[in-house]
């Protein structure tokens, strides 16, 4: 693992995201180095020539966070996980949090780690909070297989029901999904107590990290080989339309509220539409 220390303006970077008028993303790279990344486009900016998953960047600010609008919403963790392992160390999270609290700000995190824990003293200290735990499997073989480095479930179940003594907003981030391999049901049967509502997002695949998922699959799981390549490949989205209806109406039979989130560069080009009136390049999340 690379490890290099920089000095950055500030935390904050507006937000072209749907549900985020800015983002904070208080390190570069992430050394959880799951397979799926969609993250790894960072590289093409910060000129890391190492793997991805092999370096991390650690971003440090003296100026104080910026001023945002009350009724704004600020993410932490669009391209990174701020609670990814090296935090313990550098603890980056901490003044983040002092400086957040002392706003009106609304303040989401989203992470896949439970040492979002530690800092529940400084959540519960924020105006507006809301933490989403990152969990596509309760098969912990998975987990390793696709997200070798990032906290087992067991450890992300405990963090929801830690977060959810204390009264922290909570929710689940079902993302993504693997097609055949991620069971929303049996996910939602296991969080639905522990959290305000759960988001769902589809896997999406392109670039330098689509080869890569797909031979995986075809490695791991060869007998979904062939839906992967229709879904991907040939761009038939009839599974995802049949998945997509499956999960509304079971999370409306059980009373579960839920955010969909399935073809996410659709919805991001939409926003970026309804801002400019055009289709313009969409400025990246750093």
């Amino acid at each position: 693992m690379k490890l290099k220390e920089i000095q950055t303006a500030n935390y904050i970077t507006k937000s072209n995201l749907p549900d985020a008028d800015y983002v904070i993303n208080p390190y570069t790279g992430c050394a959880h180095k799951c397979n799926y990344c969609y993250a790894e486009f960072m590289k093409r900016f910060t000129g890391h020539t190492e793997e991805w998953g092999e370096f991390i960047d650690v971003k440090h600010s003296d100026k104080p966070l910026k001023k945002l609008p009350a009724n704004s919403t600020v993410l932490v963790g669009s391209v990174t996980d701020a609670y990814q392992p090296h935090e313990k160390k550098f603890q980056l999270m901490r003044p983040i949090l002092e400086q957040l609290a002392t706003t009106e700000t609304n303040v989401e995190i989203l992470t896949k780690s439970d040492l979002v824990l530690r800092d529940i003293d400084l959540l519960s200290k924020l105006k507006h909070a809301r933490v989403g735990i990152s969990l596509n499997t309760l098969d912990d073989e998975f987990r390793q297989k696709t997200e070798p480095r990032a906290s087992s479930v067991q450890r992300r179940l405990g963090a929801l029901k830690g977060l959810k003594e204390a009264g922290i907003s909570t929710y689940l981030f079902m993302s993504p999904i693997f097609p055949e391999i991620t069971k929303p049901e049996s996910i939602i049967d296991e969080v639905k107590n522990d959290v305000d509502f759960i988001g769902f997002e589809n896997l999406n695949l392109r670039g330098g990290y689509m080869p890569r998922v797909l031979d995986f699959i075809a490695r791991e799981y060869p007998e979904q080989a062939d839906l992967y390549n229709r879904i991907y490949k040939q761009k038939d989205m009839t599974y995802w339309e049949d998945m997509k209806s499956k999960i509304i109406e079971y999370c409306e039979k059980h009373g579960v509220d839920y955010r969909m989130y399935f073809y996410h560069d659709m919805i991001k080009k939409n926003k970026k539409q309804d801002k400019s009136g055009d289709d313009g390049q969409l400025k990246l999340d750093i």
